[in-house]
């Protein structure tokens, strides 16, 4: 059993190699897997389904490609990409789930997540997060003409840089006390999630009990995917 992972990707018109780069991706590594889950931020900004750009669309076109071969692929909303719907899925093939979600691999419980609601020391944000997360909130927002909520998206884009570079990084890393707790509700020894951009393996102790914590890659540079085979985990590069 093969299940591939990957976060953080951010495809956007403005770089085009990095789509590129993931629609190779599709179609050798994820081609060749049992499943594909995908753990937020797909897109660098997502406003609606009936977004009509060329380059989104190009991946939606591959992931059908991929669920289409008998890939199984599923999504998680990330802070960019949280607006993704019904028609995103229908057109891709791919199932939303609910963030965060407990999957089983080879039957051990694994909690699965972006990760942005475990930064809970940047509080500005999580404000910002609770506000946007709301279905009245994104009622209202997509029932505004696309052109208005691709500008609002734009501002929004411009506000969220300017909130990393004044904000120190550990404030944008996972509070280590909001993981503990994520584990001990959900009651599993194994998380993997992105959002922080700072992939690595970490073994850690909960409760007196072993726990680890997959952190996945963003692919600002170059692509990144845990592959999970044989009951083992693996970060993998993709040198662009």
């Amino acid at each position: 059993m093969t299940r591939l992972f990957v976060s953080d990707l951010h495809l956007d018109a403005s770089a085009p190699d990095a789509t590129r780069q993931f629609e190779e991706f599709l179609r050798s590594h994820a081609a060749h897997a049992d499943a594909l889950y995908i753990l937020g931020d797909l897109f660098e900004v997502w406003v609606g389904d009936d977004d009509p750009d060329a380059e989104k669309a190009r991946v939606v076109r591959a992931l059908h490609e991929l669920t289409s071969s008998g890939v199984a692929c599923f999504v998680i909303h990330g802070n960019r990409d949280f607006l993704l719907g019904r028609q995103f899925c229908d057109r891709s093939g791919c199932r939303l789930l609910q963030d965060p979600v407990v999957i089983e691999l080879n039957g051990e419980r694994v909690l699965v997540t972006h990760g942005d609601a475990l930064c809970t020391d940047d509080h500005s944000y999580q404000e910002l997060r609770s506000s946007v997360r709301t279905v009245d909130w994104q009622r209202r927002f997509l029932s505004l003409p696309f052109e208005i909520r691709d500008r609002f998206a734009n501002k929004a884009r411009a506000g969220s840089k300017a909130h990393t570079t004044r904000t120190a990084p550990e404030i944008q890393d996972v509070n280590p006390q909001a993981v503990a707790t994520a584990f001990r509700v959900t009651r599993v020894r194994r998380m993997i999630h992105g959002h922080t951009h700072r992939p690595g393996i970490h073994d850690l102790e909960i409760d007196g009990e072993p726990a680890q914590r997959i952190v996945l890659g963003a692919w600002y540079e170059e692509g990144s995917y845990l592959a999970y085979e044989n009951g083992r985990y693996e970060l993998r590069t993709l040198p662009r």
